[in-house]
C-alpha cells in the first residue's frame, strides 16, 4: 500500500506572541514586524510575514517622503505603523533624507535556505538598504587577477589582432587587383592583336634581309 505524504501547512499569523487570532492579532504582529525594520534595519523571520510587512514598510516610507512630518495624515500613519514613537523621529530625520532621491525601493528581501528543523515555512531577511550590518549576499570576487583570466585575456587580443591584420591584408590585394582596370584591358587587346603564328621574333627579320640567297652566289 503507497503512503503519500502530506507536507504541512505553512503557519498562520494567529496566535502568536500571545496577541489573539483573526484580523487585529495579525495587523499586531505586521506593526511588530514593521516597528522592528524600522528600528534595526533587518528583521529575520517568516518570509511569507516578511513579505507583507515590507509593503506597509514601503507605504510608510514613501508617504513619509511625498508629505514630510507636517501632514496629519502621514503623522497618523506613523504613529499607528511605530509601536516606539521614538523612531517617528528617525523616519523623517534619518530615512527620508537617505531615501528622498532613491528610484528603486528602500527595502531588499532574501529568501533563507531551508532549515530541516522548520521545514513548514520558509525563512527570509528583510532589511533597509543602507544599513550599517554586513551584507546578506556575500561580495564577488575579483578575478581579474588570476592566471588563467590572464592568459585568456592575452590570447584573446592577440586573436583580435591577428584578425584585423588579415582583413587589412585582403582588403590590399583586392585593391591592387581592382585598381588599375584600364592598363589591363590594353595588354588584354594588344595581345589579341597580335597574331602568334606569324609573327617574328626581334632580330628575325633583319637577318632575312642580310642573307643572300643560293641562286645569286652561284651566278657571280
Amino acid at each position: 500500500m503507497l503512503r503519500f505524504r502530506v507536507r504541512p501547512r505553512p503557519r498562520i499569523m494567529s496566535g502568536v506572541w500571545g496577541l489573539g487570532g483573526g484580523q487585529k492579532g495579525r495587523l499586531e504582529h505586521l506593526r511588530r514586524l514593521v516597528t522592528k525594520l524600522i528600528k534595526t534595519e533587518r528583521v529575520e523571520w517568516s518570509w511569507h510575514q516578511l513579505d507583507e510587512a515590507r509593503g506597509y514598510a514601503e507605504k510608510l516610507i514613501m508617504m513619509a517622503i511625498r508629505n514630510g512630518d507636517q501632514h496629519k495624515p502621514t503623522m497618523e500613519m506613523a504613529d499607528y505603523w511605530l509601536l516606539e514613537k521614538e523612531l517617528i523621529h528617525k523616519l523623517f530625520k534619518v530615512l527620508v533624507p537617505r531615501y528622498q532621491n532613491l528610484p528603486v525601493a528602500a527595502t531588499n528581501l532574501y529568501r533563507l535556505p531551508d532549515n530541516k528543523e522548520r521545514r513548514e515555512c520558509m525563512q527570509g531577511v528583510l532589511e533597509l538598504k543602507g544599513n550599517p550590518w554586513p551584507p546578506v549576499l556575500p561580495q564577488p570576487r575579483d578575478k581579474r587577477l588570476l592566471l588563467t583570466n590572464i592568459l585568456l585575456r592575452e590570447a584573446c587580443q592577440e586573436y583580435n589582432q591577428n584578425r584585423q591584420r588579415s582583413s587589412s591584408n585582403s582588403q590590399i590585394i583586392q585593391t591592387q587587383e581592382t585598381g588599375n582596370p584600364s592598363s589591363t584591358s590594353n595588354s588584354n587587346t594588344m595581345g589579341s592583336s597580335v597574331d602568334p603564328i606569324n609573327a617574328e621574333l626581334p632580330g628575325e627579320g633583319l637577318q632575312n634581309m642580310n642573307a643572300v640567297s643560293p641562286e645569286t652566289k652561284v651566278g657571280s
